[in-house]
């Protein structure tokens, strides 16, 4: 379950994807969440998984990296398409004890689920697709006009980027510590409930030394190149936009305008 957890990797690659402007990139995730959660109707969710597809095939993303990102959340996706199928008023199909399926809570189910896995899917493929540097940058030049209101936008990203970037890091960790915990004869997948979650304490302790001493050595290392925060800070990549990113952005916002379209009159 533990290499099933991919947020936070990167890919490089020279795909379309790729070279996208990363302020750009953030966008196009931010206008297809929106046009996630305003779709209505089966074809305007084709068309929102279709233009995930798309964008998945030319960012040449094996399609089983993308569905392994999906394992850790496996179980949020039953219980929300269970709660759905179960407690949505409607044409009732079947009923026993305090279950009671309805035609509308398989539609429901069926498009939160739907929902769910393109709105993981979409976020994934920015991480994969995007190195944490030109993340940060982006983040940063995008949350800019709250510097006026005092907010610590360049602090905040890079805490974000960090915490984005170590996320493999620690969950090899966790492998690593696991597997030498098993080698001396603990056991995390027998007993109930309890019984695995104290199994996990020894576990849990070393870990959270381990995430200390390498917080220690990054500050330190910080320290070390003078780093005081993004006051005065120059980048080594400066950001531009440049033709394949006009085209996308307006490829974007027509795509976005069509989900509207579907929505409103084929729903």
């Amino acid at each position: 379950m533990l290499k099933d957890i991919t947020l936070g990797q990167y890919f490089p690659g020279q795909s379309p994807i790729h070279r996208f402007d990363p302020r750009l990139k953030v966008l196009m995730v931010v206008a297809y969440i929106v046009a996630l959660f305003c779709a209505d109707g089966l074809w305007a969710y084709l068309f929102c998984f279709s233009m995930l597809a798309l964008c998945i095939g030319l960012s040449r993303i094996r399609p089983k990296m993308m569905l392994r990102g999906l394992k850790p959340v496996l179980f949020i996706i039953c219980f929300t398409a269970v709660l759905n199928m179960f407690y949505t008023p409607g044409v009732v199909l079947w009923h026993w004890w305090i279950f009671t399926l309805t035609r509308e809570g398989i539609f429901n189910a069926l498009y939160m689920v739907s929902r769910i896995v393109m709105l993981i899917m979409c976020t994934a493929l920015l991480t994969y697709t995007t190195s944490p540097i030109a993340l940060t940058d982006a983040l940063e030049y995008l949350l800019g006009p709250l510097k006026k209101l005092r907010v610590p936008v360049h602090e905040f990203t890079m805490m974000m980027t960090i915490a984005l970037r170590f996320i493999p890091t620690l969950i090899e960790e966790t492998d690593k510590i696991m597997s030498a915990q098993k080698a001396r004869g603990a056991d995390f997948e027998s007993g109930n409930l309890i019984a695995r979650a104290k199994a996990l304490v020894p576990v849990l302790v070393p870990l959270f030394v381990s995430a200390f001493r390498r917080a220690d050595e990054l500050a330190t290392a910080m320290e070390c190149r003078l780093y005081h925060g993004g006051e005065g800070r120059t980048r080594l990549n400066e950001l531009h936009f440049a033709r394949l990113d006009l085209l996308g952005g307006v490829l974007t916002a027509a795509c976005v305008a069509a989900v509207f379209v579907i929505s409103h009159f084929w729903a």
